[in-house]
């Protein structure tokens, strides 16, 4: 954050929920993909309508940040690079250990990497304009390309061409062909507007206009986790893979 700038603790504990959630989230699909439970992906399928809302979450925080940050285009190649590193890690070296399945092209960080580096391009054009009319903006944006992935605008209402989607090459602005599978991944459309939506909020956390009770920790715990959110992300699914295989090793001795 810029020097004499108050830390809103609120959004470390709002984004340490947000991946504390995902991580519980991710567990339940890995006790079905590792052990083999089918009550594993049952949980994990229901937990699936809450998921927006940790998405949500997410992606409005890391925006109202890259008002806060002090290199929004250095911290988003930053976050870029690790989600490469997902990649490499998933779509590679897994498979060549004989994990498959698992493989991730263009998830949360390589997103909000793209994000933070547009935004940081456009922070010029973003600090004249009328934070209420940019929220606006981006909220109409997301509402109207939200469902780009399913091949149409407005939720439905505006059809796209079966043609666009013949390949995968435009798969970073969430136009796909049937062909594409990723265990995570979030497009650039739409998630940017939301993210955008973020960016506009952040004028009032950079004035110092958020609510007193927002500048008050509530919660260490969460706290710590959203002030150390990459490396939660970047290591979770590794621990708890450990885990789970050690889980399954030690069943496999007991009833061996």
């Amino acid at each position: 954050m810029k020097e004499k700038t108050r830390r809103i603790e609120l959004l470390d504990e709002l984004r340490g929920f947000a991946i504390l959630a995902m991580i519980i989230h991710h567990t339940f699909y890995d006790i079905g993909f590792v052990l083999g439970l089918d009550w594993g992906y049952t949980v994990f399928d229901k937990l699936c309508v809450l998921q927006p809302v940790f998405w949500a979450i997410f992606i409005v925080i890391s925006g109202i940040c890259s008002r806060l940050s002090r290199n929004t285009l250095k911290r988003g190649a930053i976050v870029f690079a690790a989600g490469l590193g997902v990649t490499l890690v998933t779509a590679v070296i897994m498979p060549k250990m004989g994990i498959t399945g698992a493989e991730i092209y263009f998830g949360i960080l390589s997103c909000l990497g793209v994000c933070m580096m547009i935004t940081g391009l456009l922070m010029p054009l973003i600090n004249k304009t009328n934070p209420i009319l940019g929220m606006a903006i981006s909220a109409v944006l997301f509402a109207v390309f939200y469902s780009i992935s399913a091949r149409s605008l407005l939720f439905g209402l505006i059809k796209l061409p079966d043609s666009l989607y013949q390949t995968n090459w435009l798969m970073p602005l969430g136009i796909f062909s049937d062909t594409f599978e990723s265990a995570d991944y979030f497009s650039i459309i739409p998630w940017f507007f939301m993210f955008l939506f973020g960016a506009f909020l952040g004028k009032y956390a950079k004035d110092g206009a958020f609510p007193a009770f927002a500048y008050k920790k509530h919660s260490k715990f969460l706290s710590f986790i959203g002030r150390n959110s990459l490396w939660f992300y970047l290591a979770h699914q590794p621990v708890i893979y450990a885990i789970l295989y050690l889980v399954a090793h030690i069943i496999y001795l007991i009833y061996k």
